[in-house]
């Protein structure tokens, strides 16, 4: 059965399909009845000439010249006739060349084009579809996140109010439905109980109210939304969302944790079952200058090297790759096995961590706050006193005044945290900061995600940009129902075991060398995520839990077959 709403939108092109038959059919019967009353008014004037002829002729005579055919061979030879010929005349130019086609486009060809656009744009999702993510709006987050959905073949569709727009958007391949975001009859067209996740990004106030929407049609499904204030978090979480992602606190919080890590000390990124992935810098540390081999973590610590970071690039690392006080290692295993790491590694003297954090707004506080938390010292350059007032570290002055760097201790941090919204501006400070410290860490971040690359080149270790890391977090959510936040560009996907691979050990089939990947973790049929045993067969029934850059999870996918590809 219908919903109500279906048979309200029904019901309502109906009337407007009837309304457009009338029209036609009324402006049609007015031309007949023109062409019968000019017929006739030609068999009275050529009477009065002294000829006659039959109705046919009449009939012919005047649509021969409404239609300014004017073959010649029927013509009035007195004044008044050649008056009503010209009458004749000028009611067919405006009848058949203006009215007539008006008409017909506006109530004939429009309404035919707009039922075929609406075909591309519906107002209601289908019955089949299923375990969709419904999203309110789009951008860049948005095709961000559309492209990793696209990539696991995930149905989605987004709400946009404007038909125009969904057809323009539909036009570029985006799956869209026409509906106002604030209305609930919308989602029950967009099938809510069928839905797996409602994604908002807009502004706060915005996604309070659709989070108020939703949960008029449905109190149980997942509403995960963004905030740009941290004291809307709350509020959103009361009108029904499960999550609510606070970006600045976000790049804070990885930015802080990346500067505490500064020394060796392990720093949690995110967890997958029991298993903890963690990132740990090599400076500092008794790892430095020995091989991955050599290190020989996994033997002595149940701690793996999966992936290896160095000036921002990833690599899967190899057994042979010596370790630099460049390098940032990502590490999985159990938290008492990174707990066992860190008093491993650490036994050498650790270099004082010290920060200096430029930009006093939403990042630049954030990362400030977990600093306090953490006990490391830092500072922070704040051009505004506004903002500066609800820090506890800072320095005001412009940061890229003369000396203003220099003061506030570029000279001995161990780490620069540049959080200002102006990419220009973080490629200045980026280029200016790695001149004058060859040897810091830099921390940028970026706005734009075409200026990533740029920021990299300037000389930044780490680049944070904000489109991946919120689209990656509502994946993440969306797969796994948690923020599973791992650096720009890095993915963990879950595979059954390929056939050709079953039986063989993780050590015999190399995946790092034919594919880039590296195994995070392996999940026996209906248990959790281990840290993977390299000489133990893998069995048909388990899946691998893998890591790499979305290259390597492509080659993967290519190599293996798309099929083994598993839903989180």
């Amino acid at each position: 059965m219908r919903s109500p709403d279906e048979n309200d939108l029904n019901a309502s092109g109906s009337r407007r399909q009837n309304e457009h038959v009338r029209t036609v059919t009324g402006l049609l019967i007015f031309v007949v009845a023109i062409v019968l009353l000019y017929t006739q008014i030609f068999h009275f004037l050529m009477a009065s000439e002294g000829r006659h002829f039959s109705w046919f002729t009449g009939v012919y005579w005047t649509l021969e010249t409404m239609t300014t055919l004017g073959y010649g061979d029927l013509t009035f030879a007195s004044d008044l006739g050649m008056a009503f010929a010209v009458l004749v005349l000028m009611t067919g130019v405006i009848l058949l060349f203006v009215l007539l086609p008006f008409t017909l486009i506006q109530f004939v060809y429009a309404p035919w084009l707009e039922r075929r656009n609406a075909a591309r744009t519906p107002r209601a999702l289908g019955a089949d579809t299923r375990g969709h993510v419904i999203l309110t709006a789009y951008g860049p987050i948005e095709a961000a996140l559309i492209q990793r959905l696209n990539q696991y073949a995930m149905p989605y569709a987004v709400i946009v109010p404007d038909s125009a727009r969904a057809l323009e958007m539909h036009d570029q391949g985006v799956e869209v439905m026409v509906g106002q975001i604030d209305d609930a009859r919308t989602y029950l067209r967009a099938g809510i109980d069928r839905a797996a996740l409602v994604a908002t990004t807009l502004s706060d106030a915005v996604n309070a109210n659709v989070a108020l929407t939703v949960r008029e049609c449905n109190g149980t499904i997942p509403i995960i939304a963004t905030s740009a204030s941290e004291a809307s978090v709350d509020l959103l979480r009361r009108a029904g969302c499960r999550n609510v992602i606070q970006l600045g606190e976000l790049l804070g919080r990885a930015m802080a944790g990346r500067i505490a890590s500064h020394g060796g000390r392990t720093h949690v990124i995110g967890h997958l079952d029991g298993l903890v992935i963690a990132e740990a810098a090599v400076v500092g540390t008794a790892l430095l200058g020995q091989t991955v081999h050599e290190a020989g973590l996994g033997e002595r610590l149940n701690v793996n090297i999966v992936g290896i970071w160095e000036r921002g690039e990833y690599s899967p690392g190899s057994a042979d790759m010596r370790l630099t006080e460049e390098m940032t290692l990502l590490l999985s295993g159990t938290q008492e096995a990174l707990d066992a790491y860190d008093q491993h590694v650490n036994k050498a003297p650790r270099p004082p961590v010290s920060a200096l954090i430029i930009g006093g707004g939403r990042v630049g506080r954030a990362t400030s706050w977990h600093l306090t938390d953490a006990g490391i010292d830092h500072r922070v350059v704040e051009k505004t006193d506004s903002n500066a007032a609800s820090l506890n570290h800072f320095v005001i002055g412009d940061a890229t005044a003369p000396g203003v760097l220099l003061s506030a201790g570029l000279v001995t941090a161990s780490s620069v945290a540049i959080t200002t919204h102006d990419d220009d501006l973080n490629v200045y400070l980026t280029l200016y900061c790695r001149a004058v410290r060859p040897d810091v860490t830099i921390l940028s971040r970026a706005t734009l995600q075409h200026n990533v690359a740029t920021l990299r080149g300037a000389g930044a270790n780490f680049v944070m940009s904000y489109v991946p890391m919120e689209a990656n977090a509502i994946f993440d959510v969306v797969r796994h129902g948690t923020v599973l936040s791992l650096a720009e560009g890095l993915e963990v996907f879950t595979v059954r075991v390929p056939a050709e691979l079953v039986g063989r050990t993780i050590a015999e089939c190399d995946l790092r060398r034919d594919t880039g990947c590296n195994v995070l973790a392996v999940r026996p049929a209906g248990g959790a995520a281990a840290p993977p045993d390299i000489q133990k067969p893998l069995p048909a029934d388990s899946e691998l839990v893998l890591i790499g850059d979305r290259r390597d999870e492509q080659l993967f996918l290519e190599r293996y077959g798309r099929g083994s590809r598993v839903r989180s």
